[in-house]
């Protein structure tokens, strides 16, 4: 008996690491994920290891910082970060550290220096991470060189900000590449953020990024979305009527004329990135309650109001919807395992005069209320997968194949990350 049980320990996951991985395989992608995933602290840090300090995030804008010394702050998984325009004009990230003895420098989650100066000891950095000033204190012998900020990888893509924790991030050039063509002409270097919205919900990042990839809840939770959207981002859509693929090659063939990419584009394992503009509903210029232009100024060389709405995804921690007239970017950040931030942003045209050209309440309302009702969503789902009854169900393949995408994609990571180890 004793041996047997030696056998069956031998043949049990050794690590919680290796629990999930083979929890993981097992799991039909099919199917929403066993409760440990959406409630454990222990299950969540180690996605945090594994999802949110390995791959590209989307972090911010480059009209965000448009000068030197410009810089905006964040909070990965623990990890202060700090991104910054610096004095060569090139967005740079590094550990928001100081090499002295770990405080963090730059404390506001935006700014404007001449220099980084860390406010214990006034260590001071030059905007590239070079260690500018470490007082007399430090002795004769300190080598200035050797405590540069240490670096987090950056890329900028037609305008976006992504960075990685990882030293060996993986490849997604393609995408980045992609990217920065349908957004050229949008020409966000000389855009703004005019609004920028920050909520909590009490829900695993998990299930809000599910809510998004789905409107199989639309018609009995967002009638101000709807007043604009379409739900189907695809005439490959199965559920796509002739009215509708009608309806998308006319607008198509004007945004040919103009030039304004719109071809679908998928990248990654089970469409981890994807870009589309697809029309809103006739007679309908952008997201908003009368469907109306929100800004009097288009974006960057656009000149057709029409555009619709060029979708963008970017897991594990952004959508996006961009317009004729302003681009709505989502951001999302895990707290904890029941806890997730996700930051809203409103950008249009640098020129664009508030009050003028623009009204913010009318720029915001309809995504606001979105937000708001997928937060009770989202939290609801939460609540009751909190309970001990919960197990997982299904997912609608007609519905809900963005979801099942999600957790293709998530599974598929997971364990291609906790096989290779370290990064």
């Amino acid at each position: 008996m004793a041996n047997l049980d030696i056998i069956e320990s031998e043949m049990l996951p050794a690590t919680l690491e290796e629990e999930i991985a083979v929890t993981l395989k097992n799991h039909p992608v099919t199917y929403s994920l066993p409760r440990d995933f959406y409630t454990s602290e222990e299950y969540f840090n180690v996605e945090m290891k594994q999802i949110f300090e390995k791959e590209w995030l989307f972090v911010g804008l480059t009209c965000e910082i448009p000068r030197k010394g410009n810089y905006i702050t964040q909070q990965i998984a623990g990890n202060p970060v700090v991104i910054v325009r610096d004095q060569n004009n090139e967005v740079k990230a590094f550990h928001n550290v100081c090499r002295h003895r770990g405080s963090k420098i730059c404390l506001a989650s935006k700014g404007k220096a001449a220099k980084l100066v860390c406010p214990y000891h006034q260590w001071t950095y030059e905007l590239d991470g070079d260690l500018l000033f470490a007082g007399t204190e430090m002795g004769e012998d300190f080598d200035l060189k050797k405590f540069h900020l240490k670096p987090v990888n950056c890329k900028t893509a037609g305008g976006y900000i992504f960075i990685s924790l990882s030293k060996n991030p993986p490849n997604i050039d393609d995408f980045f590449e992609t990217l920065a063509h349908y957004l050229e002409p949008y020409d966000l270097e000389n855009a703004k953020v005019a609004s920028e919205k920050t909520i909590m919900e009490d829900a695993n990042w998990k299930l809000v990024i599910e809510n998004n990839r789905e409107c199989y809840h639309c018609n009995g939770s967002h009638p101000e979305l709807l007043g604009s959207l379409l739900e189907w981002d695809d005439t490959d859509d199965p559920r796509a009527t002739d009215e509708f693929k009608q309806h998308v090659a006319s607008k198509q063939a004007k945004w040919d004329e103009e030039g304004i990419p719109h071809e679908h584009k998928s990248f990654g394992h089970a469409k981890r990135n994807r870009i589309v503009r697809m029309p809103l509903k006739e007679g309908i210029m952008v997201m908003t309650m009368d469907g109306k232009l929100a800004c009097d100024k288009l974006m960057g060389r656009i000149k057709n109001p029409d555009l619709g709405s060029m979708r963008i995804l970017h897991l594990p921690n952004s959508w996006n919807h961009a317009q004729s007239d302003h681009l709505i970017a989502f951001q999302v950040r895990p707290i904890s395992a029941t806890k997730t931030e996700v930051t809203t942003k409103w950008i249009v045209h640098k020129d664009a005069v508030e009050g003028k050209d623009y009204d913010v309440d009318n720029l915001t309302v309809v995504w606001d209320q979105t937000n708001l009702q997928d937060r009770t969503l989202a939290e609801n789902n939460q609540r009751g997968i909190n309970s001990s009854a919960y197990e997982p169900g299904p997912y609608s393949p007609t519905y809900e194949f963005g979801v099942i995408n999600f957790i293709d994609w998530f599974s598929h990571t997971m364990q291609a990350n906790l096989n290779a180890g370290g990064k």
